[in-house]
């Protein structure tokens, strides 16, 4: 359900800016502010759920999620809608930080990449529902529905989660963080802020990201001295943490990419419709359901770091393979190289999940994992407009912007415009080829430390 709503948005938005007269910011900020908000609680709730109980998190998740989703549906300005989607962040964040903690609880070391793979698996079924369910939803129930969607599965979740999920551990009895906790979420909020604000004065871009730098010095500072930290910095020492969390930031940054620039390209450059163009994705997202689960289940007997490297020299190659598509490009190409990148994520991700677990301690699990949550949404944030950094690059940002707009569609038959996101993809199979340095370097699973009995 959570995984759905990340992609799902970006079908309706023309449709919802129109008939809420929303601005163009307030588009960015209804997509971008989801992640925004997940990122930069998912640790704060990590450490909240090692303190307070795994289960009673997540069915709070459930709840908040339904709720926020509900009132997004109801929204009657750009406004309205992009604080209600700030809160289902917040419940995303809730999902996101105790669902893999959870299946790290219940399974033994043996069995743990299967698991993992199970639970990668049903976030690759919503990213599928997302870029097919949303284009039929909007053409037959209007925008709204896609938020509707959530209220009924999210009302059952609430539910099933609080009848039948129990805790597998005891709660640890621990001071929570307040001030490491402020300090981070407000450093992160500068940050991811100033990342995401292209085309505004650049002394403002650059107070915040100053500002935010400077604030989490003084957290890293702050944190040294806790007893109970709301940030571990001592999870960094474990070689097999900290190098998957290294490979899996740098990877999603090159992950976001993709979406981005193939649906720039099937919508301006191929002139699909939104529908037909979320209908090309399918086969990505088809085969890391396939993939998944079996690369899970072979890290159990063969260990990540081979599997995990593998996968991402498979997205390395597809992502270059994606930026030699042009005009004339069938479109088999094109599915076919997102079937490819999709096998790389299926390769890497339950492998690498597995691995940075495997060496964390269960009174740890949750801020670990909280950690490892944040990267990848701190990525998922910068990645778009990190695209568009390097897409400026090979042509004017004010002339990208028109053409996110709208405004400017002849672009669209220039070799400019391709350019710009061949520019964006060849960028992005650096930062693969960058990862795969960390994912060889994390060495073997340590086998002294274990799971704990189902």
């Amino acid at each position: 359900m959570a995984s759905v709503d990340e992609n799902i948005v970006f079908i309706g938005l023309p449709s919802l800016l129109h008939d809420l007269n929303a601005t163009l910011v307030e588009g960015i900020w209804i997509v971008a502010g989801y992640a925004l908000t997940t990122a930069i609680l998912l640790v704060a709730f990590g450490r909240v759920s090692d303190l307070f109980g795994k289960v009673r998190l997540c069915t709070l998740g459930f709840a908040t999620f339904t709720v926020a989703s509900l009132l997004c549906g109801f929204s009657q300005t750009g406004g309205q809608l992009v604080f209600f989607r700030l809160i289902q962040g917040i419940g995303a964040a809730l999902l996101f930080v105790n669902s893999v903690v959870l299946v790290a609880d219940a399974f033994p070391l043996s069995e743990l990449g299967m698991a993992l793979g199970l639970n990668f698996m049903a976030w690759n079924v919503g990213a599928i529902t997302g870029y097919t369910l949303g284009g039929l939803i909007v053409q037959l129930l209007g925008w709204r529905f896609i938020f509707f969607v959530n209220v009924p599965v999210g009302i059952f979740g609430t539910l099933w989660a609080h009848m039948r999920l129990t805790e597998t551990r005891r709660v640890i009895t621990e001071k929570f963080d307040f001030l490491g906790t402020t300090l981070y979420c407000s450093g992160l909020t500068s940050i991811l802020i100033a990342l995401t604000l292209q085309g505004t004065t650049v002394s403002l871009i650059l107070t915040l990201l100053i500002g935010g730098l400077l604030v989490f010095f003084i957290f890293v500072l702050v944190e040294k001295r806790m007893q109970y930290p709301a940030l571990d910095l001592d999870l960094f020492k474990m070689r097999l943490f900290t190098a998957g969390n290294i490979a899996s930031f740098l990877n999603c940054l090159a992950y976001s990419t993709v979406p981005f620039a193939i649906t720039f390209y099937l919508q301006l450059v191929r002139h699909l419709n939104p529908l037909t163009a979320g209908l090309m994705f399918i086969p990505m997202e088809a085969v890391v359901l396939v993939v998944g689960p079996i690369s899970g289940r072979l890290s159990d007997h063969y260990g990540a770091r081979g599997l995990s490297s593998l996968g991402l020299l498979f997205s390395a190659a597809a992502i270059f393979w994606l930026s030699t598509l042009n005009q004339n490009s069938s479109y088999t190409s094109v599915i076919a190289g997102l079937a490819c990148f999709g096998v790389g994520r299926g390769l890497f991700a339950s492998p690498n999940v597995s691995s940075i677990m495997s060496e964390v301690q269960f009174e740890r699990r949750g801020v670990a994992n909280g950690v490892r949550m944040t990267l990848i949404y701190t990525a998922a944030a910068v990645s778009a407009p990190l695209s568009l950094v390097f897409m400026s690059l090979a042509m004017p940002y004010n002339m990208l912007s028109q053409i996110a707009q709208g405004t400017v569609t002849t672009i669209a038959e220039t070799g400019a415009f391709l350019s710009a996101l061949r520019y964006a993809l060849q960028m992005s199979v650096l930062l693969v080829i960058l990862a795969i340095v960390p994912s060889l370097l994390r060495g073997r699973v340590k086998s002294n430390f274990c799971h704990g009995k189902n």
